[in-house]
């Protein structure tokens, strides 16, 4: 698979992926981790929250889970709210979905590139450093 740049890849990347699951989901509403996947809900996506701080609460309608191990469901992209340096402890993690995700996106201020290439290697396409709200807002 590949490392998605390009505009045309994140829209349809937008437009045909509509699961998505959110590691590192927040319920506080002045954080990113919020705002972005509250907005995705507002906009049509189906919202899994992932976080092991805040298990059982609920979030944009979903118990919120702690691993994504515990997901029921296939997802199509794994929303990544994690520090860059965090990022291979959820690598195993995220390679052991089945089916896999489609693709993996870092948020905004979030890369790393070795996780990067391996994701991509196992057939997962991949977006880093970049807000998924925003560019939902520019692409569509």
């Amino acid at each position: 698979m590949a490392i998605l740049t390009e505009l045309a890849d994140i829209r349809r990347v937008l437009l045909e992926y509509r699961r998505i699951a959110v590691l590192g989901a927040h319920p506080n509403e002045y954080k990113a981790a919020y705002y972005v996947p509250k907005y995705l809900a507002s906009a049509g996506y189906e919202i899994y929250p992932v976080n092991p701080v805040y298990t059982g609460q609920m979030l944009f309608g979903k118990e919120i889970i702690p691993k994504l191990s515990g997901l029921q469901q296939a997802v199509d992209i794994v929303n990544i709210f994690r520090r860059s340096d965090a990022l291979d402890s959820h690598l195993p993690e995220i390679l052991a979905l089945q089916p896999r995700p489609k693709l993996a996106w870092f948020q905004l201020g979030i890369s790393n590139d070795e996780v990067a290439k391996a994701l991509s290697e196992a057939g997962i396409e991949v977006i880093q450093n970049r807000c998924m709200l925003a560019d939902h807002q520019r692409v569509l």
